[in-house]
């Protein structure tokens, strides 16, 4: 249950939409006074050294957060550029070695007054988890909660001042992930119906993550929400074969973000950023990106 680890994975492709996304939507959403309380269900260790044993291991940061810093990449779009500044910001002179999970993302664009409650139940992602939350001395900005976040977010919905934004990133190591997805978000809605909820999800040959965004989508109609989704595909997702017989998975060819009550401003930013994202981020000529919209 637990072989799951974002290190391996840290500032890749998915990542880069992910936290995109992330940022885009939160920029709109501490535009307004009131306080924002923001539930991050599986929030990971927080914090990630692309020159670490994990991330090395799979070098998957060359083709996500690197290829936008590379040397001759021209001008990017306002949320790109937006994405790369922040995590820019987690290093110091021009070598990029840290990068920022979600709960680290989240926390510098947050102001004093906002909430941030995060649920992490890997054991050795949360004990990293709290030492890095330990040193942003946030105090009680920040929680770090050892429990499941499908279930824990519950008691934090509706927030106090009826804002919040819920990201749901879960690994989907387990196929149960997929209904637990759909059930927190049916859950969440009863429970405050104005809040804006993103979910992330691999595209892979799997039944269940190709109904998950279908499903999203006749979740929130019915509840009468708007909506967005937005994919971002890097390369083909059919297994090849060497001249020897040996065959080679693709690895994560393809994620999307689902949003119910997405900020109004987010759909003009990703309609600029994911055709760059996806043009720069190619691994082949079946790079393509999609978005819609309803509600």
């Amino acid at each position: 249950m637990f072989s799951y680890r974002h290190a391996f994975h840290a500032g890749n492709h998915a990542d880069v939409l992910k936290h995109t996304v992330l940022i885009a939507a939160l920029q709109h959403l501490t535009e307004k006074d009131a306080a924002l309380t923001v539930l991050d269900t599986h929030a990971g260790a927080g914090l990630y050294r692309l020159d670490g044993d994990y991330a090395s291991t799979s070098g998957e940061a060359a083709d996500g957060i690197f290829r936008l810093i590379a040397p001759g990449v021209g001008p990017l779009v306002p949320a790109l550029q937006a994405y790369v500044d922040l995590v820019k910001a987690f290093n110091q002179g021009a070598t990029t070695r840290v990068y920022p999970g979600s709960p680290f993302i989240i926390q510098r664009l947050l102001r004093s007054h906002d909430k941030l409650k995060l649920f992490e139940l890997h054991p050795t992602d949360l004990r990293a988890l709290a030492g890095n939350v330990a040193q942003l001395e946030a105090g009680r900005q920040v929680a770090v909660l050892h429990e499941d976040g499908f279930e824990g977010i519950r008691k934090f919905l509706p927030p106090p001042a009826r804002r919040a934004l819920v990201l749901c990133d879960p690994s989907y190591e387990m196929k149960s992930d997929y209904g637990k997805v759909l059930d927190m978000a049916a859950d969440s809605l009863k429970r405050f119906a104005t809040g804006t909820y993103a979910v992330w999800y691999p595209i892979i040959p799997r039944p269940e993550a190709h109904d998950l965004p279908r499903r999203l989508k006749t979740l929130a109609t019915k509840a009468g929400k708007s909506w967005l989704h937005a994919t971002l595909t890097v390369k083909s997702s059919k297994i090849t074969e060497n001249a020897a017989g040996d065959t080679k998975r693709p690895g994560l060819p393809a994620s999307g973000m689902f949003l119910i009550n997405p900020p109004y401003t987010l759909k003009a930013a990703l309609k600029d950023a994911l055709p760059q994202m996806a043009e720069l981020l190619a691994q082949d000529k079946h790079a393509t990106h999609t978005l819609e919209s309803g509600g």
